[in-house]
């Protein structure tokens, strides 16, 4: 979810004209402002707290998301992982370490993204994560907007795909966005167009394919479901 090279240092010593000590008292003063404000950015929620959210009625039965616990839940998401249907699309194939690296990026992280098990009358049936889309790199791919809240979704277990379930829940969970952040007026996906399944479900659901874009790792039909529509589906 880019690292920044350091300025070479200026071999010539600390400046001593006037401009050199207004630039030195400029840095000094900012940094004290950025270490004032870091407690204060480390309180900011920046998707509103899903694991609040509760459970939503679905026509397949009650539905909730909890964030990920990685001791927990690594060894069932590291089987989905594992499946070929998942793997063709998540590239996250392999041992336990490979799916608890991805997890850890986003636990140990901002609050930007957040992973999430969806349960389904309380049985982990699929795996989200929640995501700020306008602080993402995906942001440098489309117009984004403040607080544009992004989805990411596989239905785990084979035995639940291809029975509409993924309308369903891509509806539920929508609906969970927009009615606990009230700052989203939009609701951002990008699945792979060669996932025809996948597409089909978010248009299903009440997403519209506003265009397809070039990401680093596939080409993406870029989905957006506008709170305007909240009411009528």
């Amino acid at each position: 979810m880019p690292t920044t090279d350091a300025a070479p240092a200026d071999s010539a010593g600390p400046a001593t004209d006037g401009i050199g000590a207004g630039r030195a008292l400029d840095d000094t003063v900012e940094l004290r402002l950025t270490a004032g404000l870091l407690p204060l950015l480390a309180e900011v929620d920046l998707l509103d707290s899903p694991a609040t959210w509760g459970t939503t009625d679905t026509p397949a039965g009650a539905f909730r998301l909890e964030p990920v616990r990685l001791g927990r839940d690594l060894e069932l998401l590291t089987g989905w992982m594992n499946d070929p249907e998942v793997a063709a699309y998540w590239e996250l194939a392999g041992p336990a370490a490979v799916t608890a690296a991805h997890l850890r990026a986003q636990l140990n992280g901002d609050g930007r993204s957040i992973p999430c098990l969806g349960l389904l009358d309380g049985t982990p049936m699929s795996y989200w994560e929640i995501y700020r889309a306008d602080l993402d790199p995906l942001s440098r791919h489309y117009p984004a907007r403040p607080h544009d809240t992004g989805i990411h979704l596989l239905i785990g277990d084979g035995t639940n795909r291809c029975r509409g379930l993924g309308t369903t829940l891509l509806r539920a969970v929508a609906g969970l966005v927009l009615d606990n952040r009230p700052r989203c007026t939009r609701v951002i996906a990008e699945p792979d167009i060669r996932n025809t399944p996948s597409v089909s479900a978010f248009l299903s659901s009440g997403f519209r394919c506003y265009t397809e874009i070039d990401l680093p790792e596939k080409r993406a039909a870029l989905m957006i479901r506008e709170r305007a529509l909240r009411n009528l589906l």
